[in-house]
């Protein structure tokens, strides 16, 4: 039974890490022209977003259907691999709860059989079992601190990446992805905030949890569809997720703010010289930091009380084209006013029309 968990697991592992997520072909424009006007350009792939798909920086391509980028597995979550991922999940936790089980049952049988009940005393004598013939395999005090240990180590995997299975399982069940789940809430906040009267529907729910699920997971071990065209319930067409992000990539750019370095920062992750609050109080996410130059131009978007993210406005061609995004300390900049004169895009993205 160990054995069998150990290679299950391993094959879903191996696969989530190796069939990885499927990427955007580079240079991908929709069959239609006019629709170029409901999707976002990424300038690094030199094509459009596919519905669905996002860049990742750690891979530095446009990943289909994308869910997040998994460190275990130093590959992306999305289209092709979700459904080895999940599996990876569940079966994880099962070994370890089978494993768990016979190290609580080796424990008691083997403490059971060295106890030995005096008048006024409880004695556990490590050395010897009270049976005989002794077992094959001994049991004294390294075997019971490694069977310990072993046992902590199965309930905390247990726990932690069966919460991760529950997680990935209720957005399968609405066929939706971590990243889709939170567009979704902030189109609803965009929404309320607004009064626009709009409702946002999302698309590709099918309306069955069992239809959703089928969407993933398939005999064949393949899932439905080729990754860039995707079925949409009744009331909504292919562009509606994608003309909702253009919606919020311009509500982001109204409200940005635009701010100037006052204060070197080399981009580290937890800065020594610029406090003690601001160093305790470091961001605990995977997005990068930003080295910010005196003078720089930043149009920051969301902060917290000591820290700013943002993104740095490219004054030349000099610089590249490449997009600095990352966080940075709110007490190296200041507010400036806003110069529509010198304002420049942010991003490379077509603007809905």
């Amino acid at each position: 039974m160990l054995l069998n968990w150990t290679v299950m697991i391993l094959y879903n592992y191996f696969s989530a890490m190796f069939v990885g997520p499927g990427y955007v072909p580079l240079g991908w424009t929709p069959e239609k022209s006019q629709d170029c006007m409901y999707l976002q350009y990424c300038k690094v792939c030199q094509s459009y977003k596919a519905p669905r798909s996002h860049h990742c920086r750690k891979c530095n391509r446009c990943v289909m259907k994308m869910d997040h980028h998994c460190p275990w597995i130093n590959n992306c979550c999305g289209y092709q691999n979700h459904a080895s991922f999940t599996l990876f999940l569940l079966l994880a936790p099962l070994g370890c709860i089978h494993a768990s089980f016979i190290f609580i049952m080796t424990m008691y049988t083997q403490l059971y059989n060295r106890i030995s009940f005096g008048w006024s005393s409880v004695k556990i004598d490590m050395s010897a079992a009270k049976r005989d013939p002794r077992p094959i395999i001994p049991f004294g005090l390294s075997a019971f601190a490694a069977s310990l240990f072993a046992l902590g180590l199965a309930l905390g995997t247990t726990i932690a990446v069966g919460m991760l299975f529950i997680i990935q399982m209720k957005v399968i069940l609405t066929n939706k992805t971590s990243i889709e789940s939170w567009i979704e809430e902030k189109a609803k906040d965009r929404i309320q905030y607004y009064q626009t009267g709009e409702t946002f529907i999302f698309p590709y729910d099918m309306g069955s949890k069992w239809k959703n699920f089928r969407q993933v997971f398939t005999w064949s071990g393949i899932p439905e569809g080729d990754g860039l065209d995707w079925p949409v319930r009744d009331g909504c067409h292919q562009y509606s997720l994608t003309i909702e992000q253009l919606k919020q990539k311009a509500d982001k750019r109204v409200r940005s703010v635009r701010y100037r370095a006052i204060e070197d920062y080399s981009g580290v992750c937890c800065p020594v010289t610029k406090g003690v609050k601001t160093f305790f109080t470091t961001p605990c996410t995977e997005e990068p930091r930003i080295a910010l130059s005196k003078g720089d131009l930043v149009l920051a978007t969301r902060g917290l009380k000591h820290w700013m993210y943002g993104e740095k406005i490219l004054i030349s061609a000099a610089d590249g084209g490449i997009r600095e995004r990352g966080w940075f300390p709110r007490k190296c900049v200041e507010k400036c006013q806003y110069d529509s004169e010198t304002d420049q895009p942010v991003d490379g993205e077509k603007k809905s029309k």
